[in-house]
């Protein structure tokens, strides 16, 4: 009988397979009925000559890149134990599969100029969903793959909130079986004070300066509070990529198309999905998150803004201004003298 570890394997590399070929043969085949729109005959020999390339181009790389990297990952346990901060799949997701389709998305517009002198509408809201849906779609089945190997698909699995919560819990515990046991031994009454805010370790300042967390032992509270590190990867996932959703869908719109901001806009979308190559635990991620994707969104957006006006929604603008501004203040501005003062809040 086959077992579990075998299906998990196969359902992950099929799906991952998919999620690198399907866009770009999708985009390639988009391109060429665009062509054969244009050229406008009944012979159809460009449009398989375009579609037999995009075969020939998702086997070659499958077999001669893939397919060996897959091999050598699988079998060479030792040289995966290397990789250190970066994930190789993502890698060939974001270069061989992302790279090609932004390309031939832009190439479709481009036929469409130069035919008609302006993008059609139709045409437009057929590209807004392909970039999309679709390409950061297949990017995010990736990322959620390689997040989720590591994981069992069976059993409960406890999130790590509540297992900091479990560890905070018994230090407090601890902690307070500490103090009662000093006191207890202290024979002066007016040593006995309640300790204060400041004479308590930092761990257990910030507990005690939050609120204070329910826990539900039974009834159906108990069953909603359950929480699974598994199904919490699938949120976080879509939660990370969601600025780079929203700055394609605006490069789909027909005044980005026609005024030429499509260029810099699948730029610096492409540019912000390399932070995909990184693991999510790198501690470079959140400069490279700022780096790579709100500063330049940042000018960006206020760009098309002032040239085209609210074509891209205002909040997306302000996302990228605080994100740079809370990251820039609390990670170097805190550690000059005037902002070094630590500092607690009684509420």
């Amino acid at each position: 009988m086959v077992s579990g570890r075998i299906i998990k394997l196969v359902f992950f590399e099929l799906l991952e397979f998919a999620a690198f070929s399907v866009p770009t043969l999708v985009m390639m085949e988009q391109f060429a009925a665009s062509y054969q729109n244009i050229m406008n005959r009944a012979d159809r020999t460009h449009y398989w000559l375009i579609v037999s390339c995009s075969i020939a181009y998702v086997a070659a790389v499958s077999l001669l890149i893939w397919v060996p990297i897959k091999v050598i990952l699988f079998k060479k346990r030792h040289l995966y134990k290397k990789i250190v901060g970066w994930r190789p799949v993502l890698m060939m997701c974001v270069v061989l599969t992302t790279l090609p389709s932004f390309s031939f998305s832009i190439a479709v517009t481009e036929i469409q100029k130069n035919a008609t002198g302006s993008v059609s509408v139709s045409s437009s809201d057929v590209l807004l969903d392909l970039p999309v849906s679709l390409i950061l779609l297949s990017l995010i089945i990736v990322d959620i793959i390689e997040r989720l190997r590591i994981y069992p698909l069976r059993g409960r699995q406890m999130s790590n909130e509540d297992k900091d919560n479990h560890i905070t819990s018994l230090q407090q515990i601890k902690t307070v079986t500490e103090q009662v046991g000093r006191g207890d031994e202290n024979s002066a009454p007016a040593q006995t004070a309640k300790p204060t805010m400041m004479s308590l370790p930092p761990t257990n300042m910030a507990a005690l300066a939050g609120p204070i967390e329910p826990s539900f032992d039974s009834g159906i509270r108990r069953t909603m509070s359950h929480r699974d590190v598994r199904s919490e990867l699938f949120l976080r996932s879509f939660l990370t990529w969601s600025d780079t959703i929203e700055m394609m869908r605006v490069a789909g719109l027909p005044a980005v198309y026609q005024s030429g901001w499509v260029y810099p806009v699948y730029i610096f979308s492409f540019i912000s999905l390399l932070r995909m190559i990184f693991t999510p635990k790198n501690p470079l991620l959140s400069s490279l998150g700022v780096l790579l994707q709100d500063i330049p969104f940042f000018f960006l957006r206020l760009s098309i803004i002032v040239s085209l006006g609210s074509i891209t929604p205002v909040l997306g603008l302000f996302k990228n201004i605080l994100v740079t501004l809370s990251y820039i203040y609390f990670n170097h501005l805190t550690k000059l003298r005037p902002f070094s003062a630590f500092e607690t809040s009684p509420f």
